[in-house]
Protein backbone atom coordinates (compact mmCIF):
# COMPACT_ATOMS: atom_id res chain seq x y z
CA UNK A 1 0.00 0.00 0.00
CA UNK A 2 1.21 3.51 -0.85
CA UNK A 3 -0.50 6.18 1.24
CA UNK A 4 0.87 9.61 2.08
CA UNK A 5 -0.79 9.46 5.53
CA UNK A 6 -1.59 6.44 7.69
CA UNK A 7 -2.76 5.77 11.22
CA UNK A 8 -2.55 7.39 13.70
CA UNK A 9 -3.23 10.29 11.28
CA UNK A 10 -7.03 10.55 11.11
CA UNK A 11 -9.21 11.28 8.09
CA UNK A 12 -11.67 9.49 5.83
CA UNK A 13 -9.04 8.38 3.32
CA UNK A 14 -6.60 7.40 6.06
CA UNK A 15 -9.27 5.43 7.87
CA UNK A 16 -10.21 3.60 4.67
CA UNK A 17 -6.60 2.72 3.81
CA UNK A 18 -6.06 1.32 7.30
CA UNK A 19 -9.35 -0.59 7.17
CA UNK A 20 -8.39 -2.22 3.88
CA UNK A 21 -4.83 -3.05 4.97
CA UNK A 22 -5.95 -4.61 8.26
CA UNK A 23 -8.79 -6.54 6.59
CA UNK A 24 -6.44 -7.99 3.98
CA UNK A 25 -4.00 -9.00 6.71
CA UNK A 26 -6.82 -10.68 8.64
CA UNK A 27 -7.77 -12.53 5.44
CA UNK A 28 -4.28 -14.06 5.34
CA UNK A 29 -2.47 -11.71 2.99
CA UNK A 30 1.02 -10.34 3.63
CA UNK A 31 0.49 -6.56 3.82
CA UNK A 32 2.89 -3.65 4.15
CA UNK A 33 2.31 0.11 3.93
CA UNK A 34 4.72 2.81 2.82
CA UNK A 35 3.74 6.23 4.13
CA UNK A 36 5.29 9.61 4.81
CA UNK A 37 6.97 9.95 8.17
CA UNK A 38 5.78 12.77 10.42
CA UNK A 39 7.75 14.25 13.31
CA UNK A 40 7.94 11.91 16.29
CA UNK A 41 6.85 8.80 14.40
CA UNK A 42 8.98 5.64 14.21
CA UNK A 43 10.58 4.70 10.90
CA UNK A 44 9.01 1.24 11.16
CA UNK A 45 6.30 -0.41 13.22
CA UNK A 46 3.75 -3.19 12.99
CA UNK A 47 0.12 -2.23 13.55
CA UNK A 48 -2.65 -4.84 13.60
CA UNK A 49 -0.66 -7.27 11.49
CA UNK A 50 0.41 -4.66 8.93
CA UNK A 51 4.06 -3.61 8.52
CA UNK A 52 4.29 0.17 8.28
CA UNK A 53 7.35 1.77 6.68
CA UNK A 54 7.54 5.53 7.30
CA UNK A 55 9.69 7.21 4.69
CA UNK A 56 10.95 10.71 3.97
CA UNK A 57 10.43 13.22 1.22
CA UNK A 58 12.16 16.39 0.12
CA UNK A 59 8.91 18.37 0.08
CA UNK A 60 8.27 17.45 3.72
CA UNK A 61 11.43 19.35 4.68
CA UNK A 62 9.85 22.59 3.44
CA UNK A 63 7.09 23.37 5.97
CA UNK A 64 6.31 26.75 4.39
CA UNK A 65 4.71 24.82 1.51
CA UNK A 66 1.91 23.53 3.73
CA UNK A 67 -1.02 25.28 5.38
CA UNK A 68 -1.46 22.39 7.84
CA UNK A 69 1.79 21.57 9.64
CA UNK A 70 0.43 18.17 10.69
CA UNK A 71 -0.36 17.07 7.11
CA UNK A 72 2.60 17.65 4.82
CA UNK A 73 1.29 16.20 1.58
CA UNK A 74 3.30 14.50 -1.11
CA UNK A 75 3.65 16.81 -4.14
CA UNK A 76 1.80 16.04 -7.41
CA UNK A 77 5.09 14.87 -8.98
CA UNK A 78 7.64 12.17 -8.05
CA UNK A 79 9.77 13.23 -5.08
CA UNK A 80 13.40 12.05 -5.59
CA UNK A 81 13.97 11.28 -1.92
CA UNK A 82 10.69 9.37 -1.71
CA UNK A 83 11.47 7.45 -4.91
CA UNK A 84 14.78 6.32 -3.39
CA UNK A 85 13.09 5.28 -0.14
CA UNK A 86 10.35 3.39 -1.99
CA UNK A 87 12.99 1.50 -3.96
CA UNK A 88 14.40 0.21 -0.66
CA UNK A 89 10.96 -0.75 0.66
CA UNK A 90 10.10 -2.61 -2.55
CA UNK A 91 13.39 -4.49 -2.46
CA UNK A 92 12.69 -5.50 1.14
CA UNK A 93 9.02 -6.42 0.75
CA UNK A 94 9.04 -7.83 -2.81
CA UNK A 95 5.27 -7.31 -3.30
CA UNK A 96 3.09 -8.97 -5.93
CA UNK A 97 0.71 -6.00 -5.97
CA UNK A 98 1.38 -2.30 -5.41
CA UNK A 99 -1.78 -0.45 -4.38
CA UNK A 100 -1.65 3.35 -4.48
CA UNK A 101 -4.09 5.60 -2.68
CA UNK A 102 -3.05 9.19 -3.44
CA UNK A 103 -0.18 11.40 -4.64
CA UNK A 104 2.44 9.25 -2.87
CA UNK A 105 1.86 6.74 -5.67
CA UNK A 106 3.44 9.23 -8.09
CA UNK A 107 6.84 8.44 -6.58
CA UNK A 108 6.28 4.83 -7.61
CA UNK A 109 5.98 5.71 -11.31
CA UNK A 110 9.78 5.92 -11.92
CA UNK A 111 10.02 2.42 -10.42
CA UNK A 112 7.14 1.02 -12.44
CA UNK A 113 9.29 -0.71 -15.08
CA UNK A 114 11.47 -2.52 -12.57
CA UNK A 115 11.56 -6.31 -12.71
CA UNK A 116 9.75 -8.38 -11.70
CA UNK A 117 6.67 -6.69 -13.14
CA UNK A 118 4.23 -5.97 -10.33
CA UNK A 119 0.49 -5.41 -10.65
CA UNK A 120 -0.28 -1.75 -10.01
CA UNK A 121 -3.71 -0.64 -8.88
CA UNK A 122 -4.79 2.82 -7.82
CA UNK A 123 -7.75 3.65 -5.59
CA UNK A 124 -9.48 6.94 -6.34
CA UNK A 125 -10.74 8.34 -3.04
CA UNK A 126 -10.99 11.87 -4.44
CA UNK A 127 -10.66 13.73 -7.75
CA UNK A 128 -6.88 14.17 -7.67
CA UNK A 129 -6.57 12.39 -11.02
CA UNK A 130 -8.09 15.48 -12.67
CA UNK A 131 -8.22 18.25 -10.05
CA UNK A 132 -5.33 20.10 -8.39
CA UNK A 133 -7.32 20.76 -5.20
CA UNK A 134 -8.77 17.21 -5.32
CA UNK A 135 -12.30 18.38 -4.48
CA UNK A 136 -13.61 19.79 -7.77
CA UNK A 137 -14.27 23.12 -6.10
CA UNK A 138 -13.58 26.36 -8.00
CA UNK A 139 -13.64 29.77 -6.31
CA UNK A 140 -15.79 28.38 -3.50
CA UNK A 141 -18.38 26.72 -5.74
CA UNK A 142 -18.70 23.26 -7.33
CA UNK A 143 -16.66 22.89 -10.53
CA UNK A 144 -18.17 21.43 -13.71
CA UNK A 145 -14.90 19.75 -14.70
CA UNK A 146 -11.28 20.36 -15.65
CA UNK A 147 -9.95 22.65 -18.37
CA UNK A 148 -6.40 23.95 -18.87
CA UNK A 149 -7.07 27.67 -18.39
CA UNK A 150 -9.71 27.32 -15.67
CA UNK A 151 -7.52 24.87 -13.72
CA UNK A 152 -4.53 27.22 -13.83
CA UNK A 153 -6.63 30.10 -12.50
CA UNK A 154 -8.33 27.95 -9.88
CA UNK A 155 -5.06 26.49 -8.60
CA UNK A 156 -3.57 29.98 -8.34
CA UNK A 157 -6.51 30.98 -6.17
CA UNK A 158 -6.31 27.81 -4.06
CA UNK A 159 -2.53 27.46 -3.56
CA UNK A 160 -1.34 30.98 -4.34
CA UNK A 161 -0.10 32.67 -7.49
CA UNK A 162 3.40 31.19 -7.20
CA UNK A 163 2.55 27.58 -6.31
CA UNK A 164 -0.84 27.12 -7.94
CA UNK A 165 -0.03 27.01 -11.68
CA UNK A 166 2.85 24.51 -11.25
CA UNK A 167 0.57 22.27 -9.17
CA UNK A 168 -2.14 22.47 -11.85
CA UNK A 169 0.31 21.61 -14.63
CA UNK A 170 1.77 18.76 -12.57
CA UNK A 171 -1.73 17.40 -11.94
CA UNK A 172 -2.52 17.40 -15.66
CA UNK A 173 0.74 15.60 -16.47
CA UNK A 174 0.59 13.11 -13.61
CA UNK A 175 -3.02 12.24 -14.43
CA UNK A 176 -2.03 11.34 -17.97
CA UNK A 177 0.94 9.28 -16.73
CA UNK A 178 -1.20 7.39 -14.22
CA UNK A 179 -3.75 6.46 -16.90
CA UNK A 180 -0.96 4.76 -18.87
CA UNK A 181 0.77 3.14 -15.89
CA UNK A 182 -2.11 1.78 -13.81
CA UNK A 183 -3.27 -1.78 -14.47
CA UNK A 184 -6.60 -1.20 -12.76
CA UNK A 185 -8.27 1.86 -11.24
CA UNK A 186 -10.49 1.34 -8.18
CA UNK A 187 -12.83 4.36 -7.85
CA UNK A 188 -14.89 4.32 -4.66
CA UNK A 189 -18.13 5.21 -6.44
CA UNK A 190 -19.74 5.51 -9.87
CA UNK A 191 -19.60 9.27 -9.42
CA UNK A 192 -15.81 9.22 -9.13
CA UNK A 193 -15.51 7.00 -12.20
CA UNK A 194 -17.74 9.35 -14.16
CA UNK A 195 -16.15 12.63 -13.09
CA UNK A 196 -12.61 11.28 -13.64
CA UNK A 197 -13.51 10.23 -17.18
CA UNK A 198 -13.10 6.50 -16.61
CA UNK A 199 -16.57 5.64 -17.92
CA UNK A 200 -15.82 7.23 -21.29
CA UNK A 201 -12.12 6.32 -21.45
CA UNK A 202 -10.05 3.23 -22.10
CA UNK A 203 -8.42 2.84 -18.70
CA UNK A 204 -9.64 -0.33 -16.94
CA UNK A 205 -11.50 0.19 -13.69
CA UNK A 206 -13.76 -1.48 -11.16
CA UNK A 207 -15.85 0.30 -8.55
CA UNK A 208 -14.87 -0.85 -5.07
CA UNK A 209 -16.72 1.06 -2.34
CA UNK A 210 -15.43 2.00 1.06
CA UNK A 211 -16.43 -0.35 3.84
CA UNK A 212 -16.34 -0.79 7.60
CA UNK A 213 -14.14 -3.23 9.42
CA UNK A 214 -15.64 -5.70 11.86
CA UNK A 215 -14.82 -4.38 15.31
CA UNK A 216 -16.01 -5.11 18.85
CA UNK A 217 -18.68 -2.79 20.23
CA UNK A 218 -17.31 0.52 21.39
CA UNK A 219 -17.34 1.01 25.13
CA UNK A 220 -19.23 3.77 26.87
CA UNK A 221 -15.89 5.25 27.92
CA UNK A 222 -15.22 6.13 24.25
CA UNK A 223 -17.96 8.76 24.33
CA UNK A 224 -16.28 12.18 23.98
CA UNK A 225 -16.57 14.90 26.58
CA UNK A 226 -18.50 18.02 25.70
CA UNK A 227 -21.58 16.48 24.10
CA UNK A 228 -24.84 18.27 24.95
CA UNK A 229 -27.37 16.68 27.24
CA UNK A 230 -30.34 15.28 25.38
CA UNK A 231 -30.78 14.98 21.61
CA UNK A 232 -28.47 16.59 19.07
CA UNK A 233 -27.67 16.62 15.37
CA UNK A 234 -24.13 15.45 14.61
CA UNK A 235 -21.83 16.57 11.78
CA UNK A 236 -18.43 14.88 11.32
CA UNK A 237 -15.92 16.25 8.79
CA UNK A 238 -13.88 19.30 7.92
CA UNK A 239 -15.45 22.59 8.92
CA UNK A 240 -15.18 23.95 5.39
CA UNK A 241 -17.38 25.51 2.72
CA UNK A 242 -17.31 22.57 0.31
CA UNK A 243 -18.56 20.30 3.09
CA UNK A 244 -21.68 22.45 3.33
CA UNK A 245 -21.05 23.74 6.84
CA UNK A 246 -22.40 27.21 6.04
CA UNK A 247 -25.58 25.63 4.68
CA UNK A 248 -25.80 23.51 7.83
CA UNK A 249 -25.39 26.51 10.13
CA UNK A 250 -28.08 28.40 8.21
CA UNK A 251 -30.36 25.37 8.45
CA UNK A 252 -29.70 25.06 12.18
CA UNK A 253 -30.76 28.68 12.65
CA UNK A 254 -34.16 27.73 11.18
CA UNK A 255 -34.74 24.90 13.65
CA UNK A 256 -36.87 25.36 16.77
CA UNK A 257 -35.13 27.05 19.69
CA UNK A 258 -33.03 24.68 21.73
CA UNK A 259 -32.04 22.36 18.87
CA UNK A 260 -28.45 21.26 19.40
CA UNK A 261 -25.82 20.83 16.69
CA UNK A 262 -22.39 19.23 17.27
CA UNK A 263 -19.46 19.62 14.85
CA UNK A 264 -16.52 17.20 14.98
CA UNK A 265 -13.53 17.65 12.68
CA UNK A 266 -10.70 19.90 11.52
CA UNK A 267 -11.61 23.57 11.46
CA UNK A 268 -10.30 24.36 7.97
CA UNK A 269 -12.21 27.64 7.67
CA UNK A 270 -12.46 29.06 11.20
CA UNK A 271 -14.46 32.09 10.06
CA UNK A 272 -17.49 29.83 9.69
CA UNK A 273 -17.77 29.39 13.45
CA UNK A 274 -15.61 32.27 14.69
CA UNK A 275 -18.50 34.26 16.15
CA UNK A 276 -20.07 31.34 17.97
CA UNK A 277 -23.73 30.40 17.61
CA UNK A 278 -26.30 29.38 20.22
CA UNK A 279 -26.81 25.64 20.27
CA UNK A 280 -23.67 24.88 18.24
CA UNK A 281 -20.81 22.92 19.85
CA UNK A 282 -17.51 22.44 17.99
CA UNK A 283 -15.35 19.67 19.46
CA UNK A 284 -12.48 19.75 16.94
CA UNK A 285 -10.60 16.64 15.85
CA UNK A 286 -11.33 13.45 17.81
CA UNK A 287 -10.10 9.88 17.55
CA UNK A 288 -12.16 7.29 15.73
CA UNK A 289 -13.45 5.58 18.88
CA UNK A 290 -14.65 8.93 20.23
CA UNK A 291 -16.40 9.70 16.93
CA UNK A 292 -18.16 6.34 17.00
CA UNK A 293 -19.18 7.03 20.59
CA UNK A 294 -20.67 10.34 19.45
CA UNK A 295 -22.61 8.60 16.66
CA UNK A 296 -24.11 6.29 19.24
CA UNK A 297 -25.45 9.28 21.17
CA UNK A 298 -26.64 11.31 18.16
CA UNK A 299 -30.29 11.70 17.26
CA UNK A 300 -29.63 12.53 13.60
CA UNK A 301 -26.53 12.50 11.37
CA UNK A 302 -26.08 15.21 8.74
CA UNK A 303 -23.82 15.23 5.66
CA UNK A 304 -24.58 18.57 3.92
CA UNK A 305 -21.82 18.65 1.26
CA UNK A 306 -22.32 21.07 -1.63
CA UNK A 307 -19.74 19.50 -3.96
CA UNK A 308 -19.40 15.99 -5.34
CA UNK A 309 -18.63 13.98 -2.21
CA UNK A 310 -16.74 11.01 -3.62
CA UNK A 311 -18.35 8.50 -1.26
CA UNK A 312 -19.37 9.70 2.17
CA UNK A 313 -17.67 7.46 4.74
CA UNK A 314 -19.15 9.42 7.64
CA UNK A 315 -22.64 8.69 6.29
CA UNK A 316 -21.80 4.99 6.23
CA UNK A 317 -20.45 5.08 9.80
CA UNK A 318 -23.63 6.79 10.98
CA UNK A 319 -25.79 4.24 9.16
CA UNK A 320 -23.84 1.36 10.70
CA UNK A 321 -24.43 2.94 14.12
CA UNK A 322 -28.19 2.94 13.51
CA UNK A 323 -28.47 6.72 13.22
CA UNK A 324 -30.91 8.30 10.77
CA UNK A 325 -29.01 10.27 8.10
CA UNK A 326 -29.84 13.46 6.22
CA UNK A 327 -27.44 14.04 3.31
CA UNK A 328 -27.09 16.08 0.15
CA UNK A 329 -28.18 14.52 -3.11
CA UNK A 330 -24.73 14.95 -4.62
CA UNK A 331 -21.66 12.92 -5.57
CA UNK A 332 -21.51 9.39 -4.22
CA UNK A 333 -23.86 9.99 -1.28
CA UNK A 334 -26.96 8.65 -3.09
CA UNK A 335 -25.00 5.45 -3.80
CA UNK A 336 -24.26 5.05 -0.10
CA UNK A 337 -27.74 5.80 1.21
CA UNK A 338 -29.65 3.98 -1.53
CA UNK A 339 -33.42 4.05 -1.56
CA UNK A 340 -33.98 3.64 2.18
CA UNK A 341 -30.72 4.48 3.98
CA UNK A 342 -31.68 8.08 4.79
CA UNK A 343 -33.11 11.33 3.48
CA UNK A 344 -31.52 13.12 0.51
CA UNK A 345 -31.97 16.86 0.06
CA UNK A 346 -30.88 19.43 -2.49
CA UNK A 347 -27.31 20.59 -1.79
CA UNK A 348 -26.85 24.18 -0.67
CA UNK A 349 -30.52 24.56 0.33
CA UNK A 350 -30.81 25.51 4.02
CA UNK A 351 -34.62 25.40 3.98
CA UNK A 352 -34.72 21.85 2.62
CA UNK A 353 -32.04 20.70 5.04
CA UNK A 354 -33.80 22.32 8.00
CA UNK A 355 -37.10 20.73 6.99
CA UNK A 356 -35.61 17.22 6.90
CA UNK A 357 -33.80 17.69 10.22
CA UNK A 358 -36.87 19.11 11.95
CA UNK A 359 -39.00 16.24 10.68
CA UNK A 360 -36.67 13.61 12.14
CA UNK A 361 -36.11 15.45 15.41
CA UNK A 362 -39.89 15.62 15.88
CA UNK A 363 -40.57 11.98 14.97
CA UNK A 364 -38.61 9.44 17.05
CA UNK A 365 -40.43 6.56 15.37
CA UNK A 366 -39.39 7.66 11.91
CA UNK A 367 -35.83 8.17 13.15
CA UNK A 368 -35.75 4.62 14.48
CA UNK A 369 -37.18 3.19 11.25
CA UNK A 370 -34.64 4.97 9.07
CA UNK A 371 -31.80 4.16 11.43
CA UNK A 372 -32.66 0.45 11.30
CA UNK A 373 -32.93 0.51 7.50
CA UNK A 374 -29.56 2.23 7.19
CA UNK A 375 -27.94 -0.29 9.54
CA UNK A 376 -29.27 -3.17 7.41
CA UNK A 377 -27.94 -1.57 4.23
CA UNK A 378 -24.52 -0.99 5.79
CA UNK A 379 -24.34 -4.62 6.96
CA UNK A 380 -25.47 -6.06 3.63
CA UNK A 381 -23.31 -4.01 1.26
CA UNK A 382 -20.45 -2.23 3.02
CA UNK A 383 -18.62 -4.69 5.27
CA UNK A 384 -15.25 -6.41 4.96
CA UNK A 385 -16.97 -9.73 4.27
CA UNK A 386 -18.62 -8.22 1.19
CA UNK A 387 -15.95 -5.85 -0.15
CA UNK A 388 -12.61 -7.55 0.57
CA UNK A 389 -13.36 -10.43 -1.86
CA UNK A 390 -13.97 -7.76 -4.52
CA UNK A 391 -10.54 -6.27 -3.77
CA UNK A 392 -8.94 -9.70 -3.99
CA UNK A 393 -10.61 -10.29 -7.36
CA UNK A 394 -9.39 -6.89 -8.55
CA UNK A 395 -5.82 -7.83 -7.57
CA UNK A 396 -6.15 -11.06 -9.57
CA UNK A 397 -7.39 -9.13 -12.60
CA UNK A 398 -4.59 -6.59 -12.33
CA UNK A 399 -1.99 -9.33 -11.90
CA UNK A 400 -3.24 -11.08 -15.04
CA UNK A 401 -2.96 -7.79 -16.92
CA UNK A 402 0.57 -7.16 -15.64
CA UNK A 403 1.83 -10.66 -16.48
Amino acid sequence: MLAQFYAPVVGGEERMTETLAVSLARAGHDVAVATLRADGQPAFEERDGVRVHRIGGTAQRLPFLFSDEGRRHHPPVPDPETVFALRRVLALERPDVVHGHNWLALSYLPLRRARPRRAYVLSLHDYSLICANKRLMRFGAPCSGPGPVKCLRCAADWYGAASGPPVALATMLSGALQRRAVDLFLPVSREVARRCGLESGRAPYEIVPNFLIDEPPHSAEAEPAGLPDGEFVLYVGDVAADKGVQTLLDAHARLPAGAQLVLIGRVVEPQLIAQGRPGVTALGVLGHDAVMGAWRRAAVAVVPSITGETFGLVALEAMASGVAVVASRVGGLPEVLGADGGILVEPGNPAALAGALERLLAQPGERARQGAAGARRAAEQFTAAVVVPRVEAAYERASASAA
